[in-house]
């Protein structure tokens, strides 16, 4: 192949990622913007500046690009967020993190797209699997600073960080969907874990005799008790 031909397949690769970089981003402002049922080709097409035949020719359907999409926009939001979430040392400190995110997630419109993508799952089946993939991208992120942190402490043994961290990843979709209609009591439920939290950091911070002693109540109550 002779360098003007390799030249052109290269430039030609870089306006096929570009156009498709263009498409993705425009799916995700068009969601965010005028939400799931108004998220067809012309509308996409329109936010993203190109021709509107070019959502079919790079993703066969607006169901396929908006799942591409959904996809996408999950593995920016974790990048930009991993090494945070790597430097966090206690549950308390996973805690304002999910609260810091939760502002910065509401003011840029994505807890509204959330709550749309969510509920456009149950109208657009291809969209499951990228919903599912994308929290479980937070999810499994949440587990490794759930391992981490709890490693050490008399919890340890009792807890399963991946079903744990499911359970965080919950209870925050749903503290964000939940606030739309009741500001006061997400804010309330947002106080309780960190009660919870504050709790746990407490249990932390015991002598090893009294580590023990909880370990002991633990397993006793588990029916482990040796």
């Amino acid at each position: 192949m002779s360098g003007k031909t390799a030249g052109g397949v290269k430039a030609q690769d870089a306006r096929t990622r570009e156009t498709r970089e263009k498409l993705l981003e425009g799916a995700l402002r068009t969601l965010v913007e005028q939400g799931i049922a108004k998220a067809s080709a012309r509308a996409i097409a329109t936010t993203a500046g190109v021709n509107q035949a070019l959502v079919f020719y790079h993703f066969g359907s607006v169901d396929e690009l908006l799942a591409a999409a959904c996809r996408h926009g999950a593995e920016q939001r974790v990048a930009r967020h991993r090494e945070r979430l790597r430097s966090v040392g206690s549950l308390t400190e996973l805690l304002a993190f999910g609260r810091a995110l939760h502002a910065e997630e509401r003011e840029a419109g994505h807890v509204d797209f959330l709550g749309q993508l969510l509920a456009g799952a149950r109208a657009h089946p291809r969209l499951v699997p990228a919903t599912a993939a994308g929290l479980d991208l937070w999810i499994a992120e949440i587990e490794q600073v759930l391992v981490r942190v709890l490693a050490g402490t008399p919890l340890a043994e009792f807890t399963d960080p991946a079903g744990l961290a499911r359970a965080v990843a919950a209870s925050f979709v749903g503290l964000e969907l939940y606030e739309g209609v009741d500001p006061a009591g997400a804010e309330a439920a947002f106080a309780a874990l960190e009660q919870l939290g504050a709790l746990m950091a407490a249990v932390e911070e015991l002598n090893p005799v009294a580590r023990k002693a909880v370990t002991y109540t633990l397993r006793r109550q588990s029916g482990r008790a040796r």
